[in-house]
């Protein structure tokens, strides 16, 4: 369960600890994503040495492969995985959205086709609880349907009363012991129905909310409005959670604006592209810039790639394709979020955010083409 310990007196920001089956997770928090039951490029001894608290699952992919039989015969998805922290599972509600060409909307589910060999699996809300109770999960999430940014007004209104009436289904069925579930309001950028979501959800009193349907491409001023219309509708007591996103920078106006907890695939994505992520923006160690620049990819970080190797280095292995290239990237990237924000919950127990906050903001300079990609569809 959820314990508020303080809010901010100058923003909407929040310290809070989260108590699970697995351990306490201190909010506000970053959670890597680990779709396929591992965090990409890292193992769980670095995970665990950078400070991570917890981790997300996919319940779509891990359905298909290993499958539930693998994963039951194993003890659960923490046991398969060798994490004995916090997991929260996704529902493949997200799968709804980004695999619109393959899947079919029905009045208790969804239709898909496999993405891999196209054979056909149903996936509805009790489909969706069952797997996240075989898994184990800390946290399981409802069955919603997460339209595009953009669907026409009456496809947004359908998608909430979807949602709606599948969240009280997953309310209905039988948890793993411990196992949190979580609410997720749809409604896009639209405020009454965002309204009318969060009001129907609170009134079905879940462990937590999520505020779904943001980025899914929309440009960031309406992800921060749908974040906006979401949240004052959302109880004090429990946890928020913007699923999907962001950089560094969009998860301290998230945080200024009320929410908890993250979670986005860009620190491993971006890093196996070369891109290094800093609190100041991010660049590219491809470059010819680099080739004979010893500093470490951030002056002061103390993660294990920057201790130990210069960009110079770094920018070799990237070029030759040297997979510990890519791995000391996402290394570096990982720790980076997860030290930020064991940095907000310091400055919100101090007092001192608005002006942690401010000065962030000041000093990111955003990459246009980081801030709008989307998640690939295996990695979320």
């Amino acid at each position: 369960m959820f314990e508020l310990l303080k809010t901010d007196a100058q923003t909407r920001a929040r310290l809070g600890k989260l108590t699970t089956a697995h351990g306490i997770v201190d909010t506000p928090v970053f959670m890597p994503v680990g779709t396929q039951a591992s965090v990409k490029a890292l193992d769980p001894r670095e995970l665990r040495e950078m400070g991570t608290q917890i981790i997300l699952g996919n319940t779509y992919h891990l359905n298909i492969r290993p499958g539930l039989d693998i994963i039951r015969a194993a003890g659960g998805l923490h046991r398969f995985m060798n994490w004995d922290a916090p997991i929260l599972t996704d529902s493949g509600g997200f799968q709804v959205f980004s695999l619109a060409k393959i899947r079919k909307i029905k009045p208790h589910g969804v239709e898909f086709r496999s993405h891999l060999d196209g054979s056909p699996l149903f996936l509805g809300p009790k489909e969706a609880m069952e797997i996240q109770r075989v898994l184990g999960s800390d946290i399981a999430m409802v069955f919603d349907e997460c339209p595009p940014h953009d669907a026409p007004a009456r496809e947004q209104k359908l998608a909430v009363e979807r949602t709606i009436r599948w969240a009280r289904e997953c309310r209905e069925q039988t948890r793993t012991p411990g196992q949190l579930v979580f609410g997720i309001v749809q409604g896009g950028s639209n405020a009454a129905l965002r309204e009318e979501c969060a009001k129907a959800l609170v009134a079905m009193d879940f462990d937590g909310y999520a505020i779904g349907g943001v980025s899914v491409g929309e440009p960031e001023a309406e992800m921060l409005k749908a974040i906006e219309f979401t949240e004052p509708f959302l109880p004090a007591s429990k946890a928020r959670y913007a699923m999907g996103l962001g950089t560094p920078a969009q998860m301290l106006e998230l945080i200024a604006r009320g929410v908890d907890m993250f979670d986005c695939v860009l620190p491993t994505r971006v890093a196996r592209n070369g891109t290094a992520f800093t609190r100041r923006g991010q660049f590219g160690l491809k470059g010819g810039a680099y080739k004979a620049d010893f500093r470490p990819i951030e002056e002061g970080c103390d993660c294990f790639a920057c201790k130990h190797f210069t960009r110079a280095y770094l920018r070799h292995l990237l070029n030759v394709n040297e997979i510990l290239g890519l791995r000391m990237v996402s290394v570096h990237n990982s720790h980076l979020f997860i030290k930020v924000m064991a940095d907000v919950r310091g400055a919100l127990a101090t007092g001192a955010f608005k002006e942690f906050y401010r000065e962030f903001i000041a000093n990111y300079v955003p990459s246009r083409r980081v801030l709008s990609a989307r998640q690939t569809e295996i990695e979320r």
